[in-house]
């Protein structure tokens, strides 16, 4: 009763000819639909559910107060990001829509992303960059090096900013023969640029009147802030100044995370100020560094030394004897060395005799002639045990592998072919085992001891 009331509402339900597809077929259907239609969107939104698995990916939602939409950020993607997303930020993603078929979870797969309010300054950064990067401003056979020690380092900053504050106590601690000088510039706002360049240009008028005391190394820096905060060292006229600037300079804005035009015309890189400060004075700092351990050596060879002398001057004073104790002690020694010399002597005169006799009696038992015979024979039966040996293992490896290859022809399933069998295998190769493994219309492909067939499944039936 079931299989006919069944039957009669599917007539009812699905005209003659329409195409019934599964639910898996629907979502593949609508995710190939979406990524056609929308391939490359940009979308404005605030971030919450952000979460961060082990695999580096990042899953969050992106709303506004009209909807929301699941988003993935995969591995490769968000490895180029220059800041930390976090729930609650405004952001603008670009991405394509697509549906995570298992689910049917309509999402965006996002391949950028940046704050948003940032979007136009990034594209302006992006822009100055790829210019100055085909004019070859970046090209690293254009950077000058470092000195090894440099003497005299200037610093582009604002006297007021921690920045150089930090500067100034790292060079002090770490390379305090170092001289340090600032040239003071403001490094925020329009006014930023122009005021670098003024500070660029007072530093080489200084060396032209200081040639006995000239700067050496130049660092610019400024602490961490907004993409706001820094675009000043995005402008196009300071960045050509840097880069053609003969003496070298160091880049030392931000944080880490932090990258800006400078920082790709500027000689070096430095991820922050402090480490600008610690680049240039490396050298001075291991050179310190050395100086101690050698002085910390030093001290300790010569107070182990003292201890030593001071040990032998002790023992010496406790050994001193008067020289006739000293010749008598001596006299007495000589006599018991003469003493055990004339016993030693008796005692091995005694052995070599009996040691001659015995070898005599040895020689005269053992005939040179019998002993060659002796062991030609034991040669000779060794010899026929090695080969008997290795016949019988040579024999016992061929019925072995006389064994093996039966077994190998009896397990071969290309044999088992040959008898007649066929292996029906899907579109990826796999062997077919179960009438549910394969579907109506699907092709398969059988495998014969010569050759293939190529077939369409037209029924699965149950074997019962």
């Amino acid at each position: 009763m079931t299989s006919i009331y069944t039957s009669v509402m599917c007539a009812d339900i699905v005209e003659q000819g329409d195409e019934i597809i599964s639910v898996g077929q629907l979502n593949q259907q609508a995710k190939k639909l979406l990524e056609d239609q929308f391939r490359g969107v940009s979308v404005i939104g605030e971030i919450s559910n952000i979460a961060r698995p082990s695999s580096g990916h990042i899953y969050f939602t992106l709303k506004d107060e009209d909807g929301a939409i699941r988003c993935a950020m995969f591995r490769n993607q968000n490895l180029r990001l220059n800041f930390d997303p976090q729930n609650g930020d405004q952001c603008i993603l670009k991405g394509q829509v697509s549906l995570y078929a298992p689910r049917g979870d309509y999402q965006l797969i996002v391949s950028s992303m940046q704050p948003a309010g940032a979007g136009n300054l990034m594209q302006q950064f992006e822009d100055l960059k790829k210019k100055l990067d085909k004019e070859g401003l970046f090209d690293p056979k254009n950077k000058l090096p470092l000195p090894e020690s440099p003497k005299h380092i200037a610093v582009i900053t604002s006297a007021s900013t921690a920045a150089f504050q930090d500067i100034l106590s790292t060079i002090q601690r770490r390379a305090p023969s170092s001289q340090l000088s600032l040239s003071k510039a403001v490094v925020q706002g329009d006014t930023a640029p122009r005021t670098i360049i003024e500070a660029l240009e007072r530093i080489l008028v200084f060396n032209e009147n200081n040639s006995g005391n000239q700067v050496d190394t130049v660092i610019l820096a400024r602490g961490g802030g907004s993409i706001e905060d820094l675009w000043c060292f995005n402008n196009e006229d300071l960045a050509r100044e840097i880069s053609a600037f003969p003496i070298p300079t160091i880049s030392g804005v931000g944080h880490e995370i932090d990258f800006t035009i400078c920082d790709f015309v500027a000689d070096v890189r430095s991820p922050t100020p402090t480490a600008a400060a610690e680049l240039v004075s490396e050298f001075n700092f291991k050179a310190l560094e050395k100086l101690d351990n050698y002085f910390q050596k030093i001290i300790s060879k010569m107070s182990l030394s003292l201890k030593a002398k001071s040990y032998m001057v002790h023992s010496a004073k406790q050994n001193l004897k008067s020289p006739l104790t000293i010749l008598r002690e001596q006299n007495q020694k000589l006599d018991n060395i003469e003493l055990k010399i004339k016993q030693n002597m008796q005692l091995l005169t005694k052995s070599n005799r009996q040691n001659l006799d015995s070898y005599y009696l040895r020689l005269m038992e053992r005939n040179p002639k019998n002993l060659l015979k002796r062991l030609e024979t034991k040669i000779g039966n060794v010899s026929k045990l090695l080969e008997i040996n290795i016949k019988n293992k040579l024999s016992i490896k061929e019925l072995k592998i006389k064994d093996l290859n039966k077994n190998l022809m009896i397990l071969n399933p290309l044999s088992i072919l040959d008898r007649g069998y066929a292996i029906v295998q899907n579109k990826n190769g796999q062997a077919i085992k179960n009438h549910n493994d394969v579907s109506h219309g699907e092709n398969i492909t059988a495998r014969l001891s010569k050759g293939f067939l190529e077939l369409e499944v037209k029924e699965a039936i149950e074997k019962k």
